[in-house]
């Protein structure tokens, strides 16, 4: 087992060694490496400010960049990345990069704290070649604040770089892409597990699916780590001193989803991202909610078994699996059983999970899924906590519902399904007046809390009027939306 992680920072090798295991990317940039243009400013991913790239290598033999928040990164997770920060753009002769250019020429900063952020996204999606056309631009920025200035100037800086990267002007990263996988294939062996830190906090990083059911037996108490979009704040706002923590991210496949053409298997490390790119085709309602989950640098390292494992009540992803007949796989040592997913979630911070046992999959039908909706009440559109989420189900056969499943998120202190609602609709035509009777029984099925996204009697009234647009969207054939054509077109005499 090694003591030492292995990445390159802005196209250096670098080794560290003797730092604790829950030390973060943005603690050791400034204060070891001294690159403090990467800034801290909420320290729980939300401002973007501390945005940096994290690039590896993907099965094609070209780099994936993804822009990552520094602030809640642990330094072990980027063992076998290379990074990039905002002072690694410049070129040696000292000129800018074509990102750094387009901010300067659009007037795109005031204050400039959270400049470099939004650079480095800029960046990312530069590199990846999408992400700068005028109809992804809001999504690329979902996770980059700024509170000196609109966003005009700085939209403009993107619309200049779209045109730009199909331009000559970005040949010049092709031969950095060049350089960086050969500085990373350079990097000594880490085939070995990694260890970082001492007792009673260290970072462990196992290899092999082995090694990580191994660590987890000796170390039963650990925490196990996927993205670090949660824990990361264990760290940076409770100030909590964690012990021991294993990371998936190291596993070889755990990084991969597995297609048999009826179930996907997402494995512990897949990211949201991944999730959302390998199903935008075939789930799309699934897709847009993946979308608003987080910003992208959320679901570039959050994961989708992480999020499961975490159980949050008012968790978006665990009810649009429930809605579509997911299974959990749970592994200990050699060992794995399957069941289904709604079937994990007993009580409020309590699960189907065994001592030593870890979630080692989803199972995911494919797609399509005709009559799936997901509907999400949140205060803000982009990266927002659920007061309220419906993933919304049925199989309709000669016209009548025979199957259905309404999973519910916020209502109850565990994802939860609305069994007798959904009495209320099988065995029922298509009809808007079914799904109204099928609202006025949530009551039975759901006592909801007061807290501060929202009331009981909100959060109520809010379950009932989702479950009657889902009607209104199935019966109509159309998209409810606040603007648009979408409450104006054949719904007359439903008032």
């Amino acid at each position: 087992m090694r003591d030492e992680i292995r990445f390159v920072l802005n196209g250096r090798i670098q080794r560290v060694a003797g730092c604790a295991g829950d030390i973060t990317l943005l603690q050791w940039l400034r204060e070891q490496a001294h690159l403090r243009g990467t800034k801290e400013g909420c320290a729980e991913g939300d401002c973007g400010a501390c945005t940096v790239t994290m690039a590896r290598p993907n099965g094609d033999g070209r780099l994936d960049y993804r822009p990552v928040n520094a602030c809640i990164l642990f330094l072990g997770m980027i063992d076998g990345a290379a990074i990039r920060t905002v002072e690694g753009l410049a070129d040696p002769d000292g000129n800018l990069h074509p990102v750094q250019t387009a901010m300067i020429k659009a007037d795109a900063s005031q204050c400039g704290f959270c400049t470099p952020g939004f650079i480095m996204s800029f960046y990312a999606a530069w590199q990846n070649g999408n992400g700068l056309a005028p109809d992804d631009i809001d999504n690329t920025l979902a996770g980059n604040l700024c509170r000196c200035t609109g966003y005009r100037p700085i939209v403009a800086a993107a619309a200049t770089l779209d045109c730009a990267r199909n331009s000559d002007i970005g040949n010049s990263d092709m031969a950095h892409d060049g350089a960086m996988l050969e500085a990373l294939k350079n990097m000594p062996d880490s085939a070995a597990d990694l260890c970082l830190g001492d007792p009673p906090c260290r970072f462990l990083a196992p290899v092999t699916r082995i090694s990580f059911a191994e660590a987890y037996a000796e170390n039963s108490e650990a925490i196990i780590v996927g993205g670090a979009t949660d824990v990361g704040l264990w760290v940076t706002k409770q100030h909590r001193k964690l012990g021991c923590m294993i990371w998936t991210g190291g596993v070889a496949g755990f990084e991969q989803i597995d297609d048999d053409g009826d179930m996907l298997r997402i494995n512990p490390a897949v990211t949201h991202q991944q999730l959302l790119q390998k199903i935008a085709d075939d789930a799309p309602e699934i897709a847009e909610l993946l979308r608003r989950f987080g910003a992208l640098q959320v679901r570039s390292s959050g994961t989708v078994c992480g999020n499961i494992a975490n159980a949050s009540p008012i968790g978006d992803l665990p009810p649009v699996l429930i809605a579509i007949g997911s299974k959990i796989e749970l592994s200990t040592g050699n060992k794995s059983r399957r069941f289904d997913l709604e079937n994990f979630f007993l009580d409020y911070a309590k699960q189907d999970r065994r001592a030593g046992e870890f979630v080692s999959a989803v199972l995911m039908p494919r797609g399509p899924h005709p009559y799936l909706r997901c509907y999400k009440i949140s205060k803000r559109f982009d990266q927002d906590i659920s007061a309220v989420m419906l993933a919304a189900n049925i199989r309709v056969r000669d016209g009548v519902i025979d199957h259905v499943r309404l999973a519910f998120g916020g209502m109850a202190g565990i994802p939860k399904r609305a069994g007798t609602a959904e009495a209320r609709l099988v065995g029922k035509p298509l009809d808007v007046e079914h799904f109204r009777d099928a609202a006025a029984a949530l009551p039975d099925d759901f006592t909801p809390l007061s807290d501060m996204r929202g009331s009981a009697e909100y959060r109520m009234l809010s379950a009932q009027n989702l479950l009657i647009k889902y009607g209104l969207e199935l019966v109509s054939g159309k998209t409810m939306r606040l603007a648009g054509d979408g409450l104006t077109t054949g719904l007359e005499g439903w008032e």
